[in-house]
């Protein structure tokens, strides 16, 4: 009873500030695979990364078996012969994070995608929609995704970012999955979190506050302003006044460019075969572009890189005089950059493209000399590559060299 009266004050105190929740998918990639073949749920499930090398993801089950994030496949292959292994599907876990997050848009307009399986959003002012608390607000956003994405999600809420990421650390441990730190929570809840556990501090800064005897949330907020700028500036101001509660950061639903597209993978063998080198770049070029034109985007870089047998890296980098999002222009690049850095005296164990220097579809500039003609032939044919593989799957078009043994 005492506690159910602590949330309904804070739930008041919260209505007269900003309400901010973190909402974070839990084991998302393991998640993803039981809610496309939920005959594994229940199950020790493990995702690994590329060609089965470590553990990315693992369910509740693998992790009482004893199952760490990072573990490579030979530590474990032998000792945990009840776990499921399942090799990353990107493709797959890309679509469920959509489905999650179009659920949370459909709460508020103002959601910050911060990652494939975490977003902000601002519940500030819903409960008058929806003539709930924030507490049963967040329940119902639980929920709701549940049942459209079957994906479980833990919500914390608080009135900054920091606090709200804080807060759904804790809601993982909690079968309901929701936890709020409201203003009288909030000195208690930093008298019990380490220095370690503050979103944003790394081994450094833990280290530098450690070794000046700051060893939880609380003594670093009792720190002096001048103190703490002193050390780490600005960045650690605005980090006191969040864990304080003030909101510094405000979630934004302005959609931010990445800095670049990276897409990498092991070959199936060692090779110095230069058509077997740009079968592989191809297969990259394609899988960025996809993506490029998914967050309507062009861009101006373009980057390579082989990585040989004994692990030493090669790149070559090319800055276009005209943004691009269309993969044969990208892929004659590629292969004149490649002819820079290929070796046939060289066995390589691996191929990259990098895409960066981003410009949106709407704010990219035309040269003066632009074939305006030529350029709608590129986007057609780049639109039907992409209607395509929604219609009839991942890797139905294949271009150049491409063959599915890379």
């Amino acid at each position: 009873m005492l506690e159910e009266n602590k949330n309904i004050s804070d739930n008041v105190d919260m209505a007269r500030k900003h309400i901010i929740a973190l909402v974070d998918c839990d084991s998302f990639f393991v998640s993803c695979e039981q809610a496309a073949n939920p005959e594994l749920k229940g199950k020790p499930v493990c995702v690994m990364s590329a060609r089965g090398q470590c553990v990315i993801s693992r369910s509740k089950e693998a992790k009482r078996l004893g199952i760490r994030m990072g573990m490579p496949y030979f530590q474990i292959e032998g000792q945990m012969k009840k776990a499921i292994f399942i090799n990353a599907n990107h493709e797959l876990y890309s679509q469920m994070s959509q489905k999650v997050m179009s659920v949370l848009k459909t709460f508020s307009p103002k959601v910050e995608i911060y990652s494939i399986d975490e977003a902000f959003i601002d519940l500030t002012g819903l409960e008058r929609l929806y003539h709930r608390n924030y507490l049963e607000i967040a329940k119902m956003i639980r929920e709701e995704i549940q049942i459209k994405a079957d994906i479980p999600v833990s919500i914390g809420l608080s009135s900054s970012k920091t606090l709200a990421k804080l807060a759904s650390d804790k809601a993982k441990n909690l079968d309901e999955g929701v936890y709020l730190i409201g203003s009288r929570k909030i000195i208690p809840v930093l008298e019990k979190t380490s220095i370690d556990e503050i979103w944003g501090i790394g081994k450094n800064l833990s280290a530098m506050f450690r070794k000046n005897g700051i060893l939880t949330a609380y003594e670093l907020v009792s720190q002096d302003d001048l103190w703490i700028n002193k050390q780490i500036g600005i960045h650690g101001l605005e980090m006191k006044h969040e864990l304080l509660g003030e909101m510094v950061s405000p979630v934004s639903d302005e959609v931010k460019l990445p800095k670049s597209i990276q897409k990498t993978s092991a070959l199936a063998k060692f090779t110095s075969d230069k058509n077997y080198l740009k079968n592989s770049l191809n297969y990259h070029i394609h899988r960025a572009c996809v993506k490029l034109r998914k967050i309507n985007a062009k861009c101006k870089g373009v980057s390579i890189f082989l990585r040989t047998k004994d692990f030493k890296v090669f790149c070559e980098k090319k800055v276009l005089n005209k943004s691009t999002d269309f993969e044969l222009e990208i892929s004659d690049i590629v292969f004149e950059l490649l002819d820079k850095v290929y070796n046939s005296n060289i066995l390589y164990r691996s191929t990259g493209v990098i895409l960066d220097n981003f410009v949106f579809n709407n704010e990219a500039q035309m040269s003066l000399f632009t074939d305006i003609e030529s350029d709608d032939k590129k986007e057609k044919l780049s639109k039907c590559f992409d209607k395509l593989e929604e219609k009839f799957g991942k890797d139905i078009i294949q271009t150049g060299f491409i063959k599915k043994d890379v």
